[in-house]
């Protein structure tokens, strides 16, 4: 019996290894076919590109003065050239003294922005008598210094004119404070 039982162990042993080695047999070719696939589909990493899936954007309403992102430097202006049918002229050639110049369409790309097909300004980008202007970020820098020492130096010279009428009875203090304020009671 013992002999017996033996050889049924040494089956039952023989039995589990081939089992054994065949399951890691089927493992290794299924191992190779995966390894196989994607060395041929596999680009590198360096080359894969991730497209952003745009989300649907919610319903608003059509704006008819949309103005595309400008570019880095680039400051985008509405400029207007007529009010009620009559060419402004004046405003149109100030705004070009200062620096700005106006764009063409080539130059937005992704938008399909209207364009003035006669005139003055044809091949520019406009619609009801305004046209899409640019001017690099350093020249509006530029202005804004250049009104708020302006700004700066009127308000000093009241400053100046309001000190010189003041009397020792009634000093005047120089507090100055802004508040907006859009209806209602404070709380």
């Amino acid at each position: 019996m013992s002999k017996n039982n033996k050889t049924d162990n040494q089956t039952e042993d023989t039995r589990v290894q081939g089992t054994l080695v065949e399951n890691s047999d089927v493992q290794e070719a299924i191992a190779q076919e995966a390894s196989d696939e994607a060395n041929l589909d596999r680009t590198p990493r360096e080359q894969e590109t991730r497209e952003i899936e745009e989300q649907r954007k919610p319903w608003t309403p059509p704006q008819l003065l949309e103005t595309p992102e400008p570019p880095a430097g680039i400051h985008y202006r509405w400029v207007r050239t007529a009010v009620r049918g009559e060419e402004d002229r004046k405003n149109v050639h100030y705004r070009f003294r200062e620096g700005y110049v106006p764009v063409k369409p080539e130059e937005v790309n992704g938008y399909h922005l209207p364009t003035i097909n006669e005139g003055e300004h044809a091949g520019t980008v406009g619609i009801g008598g305004l046209i899409l202007c640019k001017i690099p970020q350093e020249t509006i820098n530029e202005r804004n210094a250049y009104y708020e020492s302006r700004t700066s130096a009127q308000m000093e010279a009241v400053d100046n004119d309001l000190m010189k009428d003041e009397h020792p009875a009634m000093p005047i203090t120089r507090e100055r404070k802004t508040q907006v304020t859009f209806g209602g009671s404070k709380r």
